[in-house]
């Protein structure tokens, strides 16, 4: 890949592992380029909006964007006519739109926050940490032998690329584990009959997306009085 997935967690994680953590690149890759656009449309009706309303919005739009895509693969996958092989499809590729959401909101919040987003592990740090929440955070502060509660602030921002790389590849290994066993019973629930996987798909992102909101606050910790 063209972040180099050789030097971060995929590298040590073999077979389906690997894959995931392709994905998480992948995901990282598409929306790195697209975080100041996605900040510039959480600012659009108010300018001049404070970074802690900013980050509110982004905020309500990811959570809002996430139940979205799950409650509309839900019911295509439930449709009359619709197998069980590509139902799994549908939510597989759902479950990377997913990431990639993901992705774009912890690395947006970080944005707002002023925390560097210049280097590829860096970014992995922050996208791998708020998504596997309190764990990720345990993972974060007792490798890079740091205290105190906003990990984003005081750790990914200041510490070596090779500290990065060592806490990297046990959060990917720890994502592969929680994560991907999430992902697979949402994936699971949305083959259910018609009606009932847009409950379970929708319902279930909302879910996982109002818990990495809450991951991020405790990740980043107060927004900035003003903008830097």
């Amino acid at each position: 890949m063209a972040t180099g997935v050789g030097d971060g967690p995929a590298a040590e994680a073999p077979g389906p592992g690997q894959r995931v953590l392709d994905l998480v690149d992948k995901a990282i890759d598409l929306q790195s380029p697209l975080v100041r656009r996605n900040i510039d449309r959480a600012r659009q009706r108010k300018p001049d909006a404070t970074p802690e309303q900013v980050i509110r919005t982004l905020e309500r739009m990811y959570i809002s964007a996430l139940a979205g895509t799950g409650a509309a693969v839900g019911g295509a996958a439930a449709a009359p006519g619709v197998g069980t092989t590509v139902s799994l499809a549908l939510s597989a590729g759902e479950a990377l739109s997913s990431l990639e959401l993901s992705a774009l909101f912890a690395l947006s919040v970080a944005d707002v926050h002023g925390v560097s987003l210049d280097e590829i592990e860096r970014r992995r740090t922050i996208v791998l940490g708020v998504l596997l929440g309190g764990s990720g955070s345990t993972t974060i502060t007792k490798v890079a032998e740091r205290t105190g509660r906003h990990w984003g602030r005081q750790v990914v921002a200041k510490v070596p690329v090779e500290t990065l790389r060592r806490i990297n590849g046990i959060l990917g290994r720890n994502f592969i584990t929680k994560y991907g066993t999430k992902q697979g019973i949402i994936v699971l629930g949305r083959v259910a009959p018609f009606g009932i996987g847009a409950v379970i798909g929708g319902g279930a992102n909302a879910a996982l997306a109002t818990l990495t909101v809450r991951s991020a606050r405790r990740a980043f910790g107060p927004a900035p009085e003003a903008w830097d």
